[in-house]
């Protein structure tokens, strides 16, 4: 597991937008944390990065937003979902093993259903300032662990 620590909303797109940069077709993105934590700021960077113009909002309604990008992003909202079945529901299959990029919030709640290799994200408040964020990114498989690692590289580069 490797940890990243923003320190404002605009750091916390950042971040996204820098790791947008490395996403293939078929990378699924999982994002975890509470209410408040990042993960909405994130996937707006993540959009950004992808270069998907207009707003990016968390689809908590809708379930599922998809925009055209460099790659296609299908961002995923699964809160309001009673569990992995409904996920069936979705046909959810088709855009993890498709040509886009999946990125789900609230995963925890569907892993079931996840693909075995996924990079997971969980967002947490630090205990200082309302600001700060810790990103732990905890990649499942090589390619996903090649994905941080470069992005880790980046980020330390200040880039």
């Amino acid at each position: 597991m490797v940890m990243v620590k923003s320190h404002s909303p605009a750091e916390t797109k950042q971040l996204g937008e820098k790791m947008a940069a490395l996403l293939q077709p078929g990378d699924v993105i999982c994002l975890n944390g509470d209410l408040g934590a990042g993960k909405t700021a994130f996937s707006q960077g993540i959009a950004r990065g992808l270069g998907v113009d207009g707003p990016v909002t968390s689809p908590t309604f809708t379930l599922i937003n998809e925009y055209e990008g460099r790659l296609p992003l299908y961002h995923f909202d699964v809160y309001r979902l009673a569990g992995p079945a409904e996920m069936e529901d979705l046909g959810y299959e088709e855009y993890f093993y498709g040509q886009g990029v999946c990125l789900v919030e609230w995963a925890q709640r569907v892993e079931e259903v996840l693909p075995r290799e996924r990079l997971d994200i969980l967002l947490t408040r630090d205990e200082g300032p309302e600001e700060i964020r810790l990103v732990h990114f905890m990649p499942k498989g090589g390619h996903y662990q090649q994905l941080v690692e470069e992005l880790m590289k980046i980020v330390r580069s200040g880039h």
